[in-house]
């Protein structure tokens, strides 16, 4: 619902204002000759004396009146901003506009107007924004990433030497890349819960410059990916989590306790990983009645469920069960696009993490070689894949696997995209509508249109024309503030 400003409401607030101003006469219409009559009332039953008494007491009411009447104005007066866009997409998908005007008013969009409107006709406070030479677009959305972490050689030494509070802090760090890098959504699938929830509320109250954040709770099997590997036996046991689950009415419990700790979103590894310090490869590894067990209990407490899956069988295990979205996809075969299709299941393909580690793995030494064997296999094959399912009008939800790649660099994700053969037009729509529509939030993002959150970025080009104008995003605006300009 969008907030009324004083003014909107009644005429009141801006009356009040008046009245603060020293114009009390303006507060209602006629008070001059009501004044007037109830002096010459009075004056005629008390007389004159009395009268002065009567009329120094009610001065000091009025006053007093019009010092509460602006206070109050004061206290609900609309912050306001007055944005002039040069190209604006306010719907991904539609044709963009020249020379439009946002009004943004209390963190919402309050009004979109053909042509450059004045400031000042908003409000005698408001704010305007020049950006009649760039490309305005809502914030983008990013549903893949991994915030509190960043794949590089000393990642291992780093998860033991770093506690908890400085994984917190470095969170914070990374999340403040990724809003200035224009996304001002993400769903983060895979940290240690405690900390993510905790940034997550941090950003929402405002404490923590970030975007918003959806946070996951996952759910794994004993020895698959998502489980600790890659350590001695005593730390292993001292890291492995309580959602990690064997058979589905264990499923069933990790699922309850993920929802119970606050996930927003139930994130489940269907396959093995990439990243996996094992040599179990990329098969499904969730069985049948364990996926389905996790689907219905975390639909039934009203979580949706996305699927690390690489291998086909895998995939399509999750599709059959009920799963929300598919995360990686990288074998999906004519099965699985056949049950997406009948689903309406999301695809979010993070081609990023694909080009990241095949670079890694031929660049560096840092990854044991059970790693670089699968970097290698799985990293090149992602993107053939995803140009059949987009060819084939698969669902896409845009998604990136940062953490794997560097934080802020997420728009890259886009230019692969358009590599793989997907138009400009459908990756803004990936980033902005799908994307809003998989978390739910439809509602209120992915588009600019009045009563939706005022997430507003610019370039300095139209990724319409080059997507890689993506990557330099020059103004960042999330629920109406300015974190980028």
């Amino acid at each position: 619902m969008v907030a009324k400003t004083p003014e909107s409401s009644t005429g009141i607030g801006l009356q009040a204002r008046r009245v603060g101003d020293g114009q009390a006469s303006r507060l209602l219409p006629g008070l001059d000759l009501v004044v007037t009559v109830l002096t010459a009332v009075c004056r005629t039953m008390y007389g004159e004396e009395k009268m002065k008494k009567i009329a120094k007491t009610a001065m000091q009411a009025v006053l007093a009146a019009g010092v509460a009447a602006a206070g109050l104005s004061a206290a609900f007066a609309a912050d306001i901003k007055v944005i002039h866009a040069g190209e604006l997409l306010a719907v991904p998908g539609q044709t963009p506009k020249s020379e439009q005007t946002l009004v943004v008013a209390d963190g919402k969009i309050t009004q979109v107007l053909d042509g450059y409107r004045a400031a000042s006709e908003f409000g005698a406070d408001a704010a305007a924004i020049d950006l009649k030479e760039q490309f305005v677009m809502p914030g983008m959305m990013d549903m893949h990433v991994h915030i509190q972490m960043e794949l590089g050689p000393n990642s291992d030494s780093q998860r033991l030497r770093m506690s908890d509070a400085d994984v917190a802090m470095q969170s914070v760090h990374y999340a403040e890349q990724t809003l200035l890098a224009g996304f001002t959504t993400v769903r983060d699938l895979g940290a240690r819960p405690e900390q993510i929830y905790a940034l997550r509320d941090g950003v929402a109250r405002g404490w923590i410059a970030g975007p918003r954040i959806v946070a996951s709770g996952g759910v794994s099997v004993t020895g698959g990916h998502g489980d600790i590997d890659g350590m001695r036996a005593d730390l292993m046991e001292k890291y492995t989590a309580k959602t990690i689950c064997d058979g589905g009415d264990d499923c069933r419990r990790a699922t309850r306790r993920a929802v119970k700790f606050g996930a927003d979103v139930i994130k489940i590894t269907a396959t093995g990983g990439v990243l996996s310090d094992t040599n179990t490869g990329t098969g499904q590894q969730m069985a049948n009645d364990e996926l389905k067990e996790v689907m219905d209990t975390a639909h039934g407490l009203g979580r949706k469920v996305a699927a690390h899956a690489h291998a086909a069988e895998g995939i399509n295990a999750a599709l059959r069960a009920g799963v929300d979205s598919i995360e990686h996809g990288s074998y999906a075969d004519k099965e699985s696009i056949r049950l997406f299709k009948e689903t309406g299941a999301y695809l979010v393909p993070t081609l990023l993490a694909g080009d990241t580690v095949v670079k890694m793995a031929k660049n560096s030494d840092f990854m044991s070689p059970a790693i670089k064997a699968k970097a290698l296999r799985v990293g090149g094959d992602m993107m053939s894949h995803f140009a059949v399912a987009y060819k084939e009008g698969v669902n896409i939800a845009f998604g990136t696997d940062s953490g794997v790649s560097k934080h802020g660099t997420n728009a890259d994700e886009a230019v692969l995209m358009k590599q793989a053969g997907m138009t400009e037009a459908d990756i803004l729509k990936s980033a902005t509508v799908n994307a809003a529509d998989l978390i739910d939030m439809g509602d209120s993002l992915g588009t600019l249109e009045a009563g939706k959150l005022a997430d507003i970025i610019a370039m300095n080009k139209s990724p319409l024309e080059d997507i890689a104008a993506l990557t330099d995003v020059v103004f960042v605006m999330k629920g109406g503030k300015v974190y980028k300009k």
